[in-house]
């Protein structure tokens, strides 16, 4: 069965781009990685699923229903955390977390005690008084507490200690083994390739690549690590050249006869080639840019 699966989804605002033209199948029981900088679309793309905002045109569906024209419904069964929560203030956590549950007409109590523990987080402070990363810690539980069927969750990590991190992600494995879905949007590349086994890389309103995580950071570009000197001038198919006091480590997408040629004529001591990881391969996608405009 398909969690979340888009047709042409499309989302303008006035004459700013959105995302366009959006296919993406998630499948039941995926831990899902949704890639991209600040600005590529992933914000629009989460809103638009659950229905916050109506699409331009183009279709999304969730648990086989409309996000659209069955929004109440498919939310009951979403845990939904985005990139910036805000709370309401002069209330304490266990306050803040009754309040989520009893929105759901739920009691979450001992779900929401036992979370409050394990991410070391005092639910009788005001939330006033808490800080970015506590703040972060009501927005996961919040999410987690009525232990729902798809989990959304947008940069969710930002403003965690590495500990609290850690402890997060066990959770999410945790929920994921019992079944639970999970989409998760980040624009860091190690969580990705540590978590998901399924991963989408969006770059300016566009779905660019969507595979297995392992596949996608399978490329014909190798990582290549020089010590000692060699001549490379010329080879068009070098890029992220860095070099060191003792040689050089760099990108080589070409034909490995000519590399080898050119390395054979220089004076080496070692040399390493390996696949690139999930970053370099980001890169690849994305050129050298740090981000872009929405």
């Amino acid at each position: 069965m398909n969690i979340i699966e888009t047709e042409k989804l499309t989302k303008y605002y006035g004459k700013s781009r959105g995302i366009i033209d959006l296919n993406l199948t998630v499948e039941e029981g995926d831990f899902f990685g949704f890639i991209g900088p600040n600005g590529a679309g992933k914000s629009t793309t989460i809103r638009t699923l659950l229905g916050l905002i109506r699409a331009t045109s183009g279709s999304a569906r969730l648990f086989e229903k409309d996000s659209a024209d069955c929004r109440q419904e498919i939310l009951s069964q979403i845990g939904f955390m985005p990139s910036e929560a805000m709370f309401y203030s002069g209330m304490r956590v266990k306050e803040l977390l009754r309040f989520s549950a009893g929105l759901r007409k739920q009691n979450c109590d001992r779900q929401a005690d036992e979370l409050c523990e394990r991410l070391q987080l005092d639910p009788g402070k005001k939330i006033e008084e808490l800080s970015l990363g506590n703040r972060k810690k009501v927005g996961i539980i919040c999410a987690l507490q009525h232990k729902p069927r798809l989990y959304i969750l947008d940069e969710p990590t930002s403003g965690l200690d590495p500990l609290m991190q850690r402890e997060f992600f066990s959770l999410l494995r945790e929920r994921n083994q019992e079944g639970a879905t999970v989409f998760l949007s980040s624009h860091i590349l190690s969580e990705i390739q540590r978590h998901c086994n399924r991963a989408a890389i969006i770059r300016m309103g566009r779905m660019i690549a969507c595979d297995q995580v392992t596949a996608l950071a399978r490329t014909s570009a190798k990582r290549v690590t020089l010590h000692g000197e060699a001549d490379l001038s010329g080879l068009s198919s070098i890029r992220d050249e860095k070099r060191t006091a003792d040689g050089v480590t760099f990108l080589y997408g070409g034909e490995i006869g000519p590399l080898l040629q050119r390395l054979s004529q220089g004076h080496l001591t070692d040399l390493t080639v390996a696949e690139p990881d999930l970053e370099e391969v980001f890169l690849h996608y994305y050129g050298e840019e740090g981000g872009e405009k929405e």
